[in-house]
């Protein structure tokens, strides 16, 4: 408003002086052309005719001054404006002056005629443009004052109004907690900014209650999973510390003991690798290119010191032309891990302790297999195969359901997929994609 109305001022200045000089100037012209050009006028008839005029200008003075700088026509009879030397000059070399001699506003232009050049000065004030520049100027300030007093007014309003939504987003906000990650923030009328602010916030609220619920549900888990062979080890113990017995029973009771503490520790190594692979940042300081094939045999050879029975058939397919191709980039501990896990799941399953590992390679991409001929997965398990403690309804081999979930963990860091195709009491196919290097 304050740039707009100086705008307004400064405009309203210049056309004001411009338009009272044009007509200074066309008065000034008028006046000499009667005098040079009419040869029946002299100064005094001029002075006499000038005398009369309506349309003279308020303190107007004119003077007329030849070649030689005399004076030809006056009606400055005082003397009041200033003519030097200088001015004449400057009159003849620029064609046109403008300068103010206060109260005067002066005109010096060169009036040319035929066989000579004569030097024109008008002087004249504007008390009318003056007094309604004057009146503009304080027509402004008290609109420009009005207007920041209104417009404070109205902003402070309306900047209220528009903030209440964020007020009540900020109330809202504050009364969730841990305990009620349920509650969602109001999406009002679903299209403006607040409300994408808040639809935002609800889908952050959503993934929070969603981690939060799985965290639950490990620890319940895990709790269970480890008071299981705790209770039984305790149990165990405090049996035997009831009576004396012969040393072949304290002999079996004591490896059974130690079978639950295998599985008691075996289960705290995988709950401590899972929680270590869902950790969003990875240690970079481990990530090799890694032969899949050569980390295939490895756990075979593992697995096979492990149980005698275990039956793994590993083939390289036609497609893998060259040995490059079977490289990845990734944690050789994890993705051993993960294929040891597979094929220990594979084998359990599987009546004969049999499974076959095919290795292809498709465009940017390392296919690996794991087919086995065991009891497969119902349909109605598949979508939950991979959360940690879920077992398949048809499964009767001990275990604790963190395999899988373990297995797809490490795949996702290494930004590989996992696809399963199942048919209860055919068998499972786990196919593996991971990005060449």
């Amino acid at each position: 408003m304050l740039v707009a109305s100086v705008a307004i001022y400064l405009f309203s200045s210049g056309f004001r002086r411009d338009d009272f000089y044009n007509r200074l100037e066309n008065k000034a012209i008028s006046t000499a052309r009667l005098l040079i050009e009419v040869d029946e006028i002299d100064a005094d008839l001029l002075k006499k005719i000038e005398a009369d005029n309506p349309v003279k200008l308020a303190e107007e003075r004119i003077i007329i001054l030849n070649y030689k700088n005399d004076t030809l026509y006056t009606s400055d009879e005082k003397g009041e404006i200033i003519i030097e030397n200088s001015l004449t000059n400057s009159i003849r070399l620029q064609g046109e002056v403008k300068y103010k001699q206060d109260p005067y506003e002066v005109l010096g232009f060169l009036y040319t005629e035929r066989y000579d050049r004569f030097v024109v000065i008008a002087a004249a004030t504007d008390i009318t443009g003056i007094l309604q520049l004057k009146n503009l100027r304080w027509i402004l300030l008290f609109v420009c004052l009005t207007s920041f007093l209104i417009f404070s007014a109205a902003g402070w309003m309306f900047a209220g109004r528009a903030l209440q939504p964020i007020s009540g987003v900020v109330e809202q906000v504050e009364d969730i907690s841990i305990s009620s990650l349920d509650l969602r923030l109001d999406e009002g009328n679903g299209t403006d900014e607040i409300a994408r602010l808040s639809r935002t916030f609800n889908k952050m609220l959503e993934r929070l209650e969603v981690a939060f619920k799985l965290q639950k549900d490990f620890i319940s888990h895990a709790s269970h999973e480890l008071r299981t062979p705790l209770t039984s080890i305790n149990g165990q113990l405090e049996v035997l510390l009831m009576k004396e017995r012969p040393n072949e029973e304290y002999k079996s009771a004591v490896a059974s003991v130690l079978e639950d503490i295998r599985n008691l520790t075996d289960l705290s190594n995988r709950l401590l690798l899972l929680a270590h692979t869902a950790s969003e940042k990875q240690n970079s300081g481990h990530i090799l290119k890694i032969r899949c094939d050569e980390i295939l045999w490895q756990v075979k050879e593992e697995l096979h010191k492990y149980n005698k029975e275990f039956k793994i058939n590993i083939s390289i397919g036609s497609s893998v032309s060259d040995s490059d191709q079977m490289v990845i980039k990734g944690d050789e501990y994890l993705i051993r891990t993960a294929f040891a896990n597979l094929l220990e799941n594979a084998c359990k399953y599987s009546a004969d302790h049999s499974v076959d590992v095919n290795v292809e390679y498709e465009t940017e991409c390392l296919l690996i297999s794991f087919t086995d001929t065991g009891i497969g997965i119902p349909e109605e398990d598949l979508d939950q195969i991979f959360e940690p403690f879920h077992r398949g309804s048809n499964v009767n081999v001990p275990g604790h359901g963190i395999g899988l979930s373990l297995v797809s963990q490490i795949l996702k860091n290494h930004n590989a997929r996992i696809e399963i195709t199942s048919s209860p009491g055919h068998g499972t196919t786990v196919q593996l994609r991971f990005p060449s290097k």
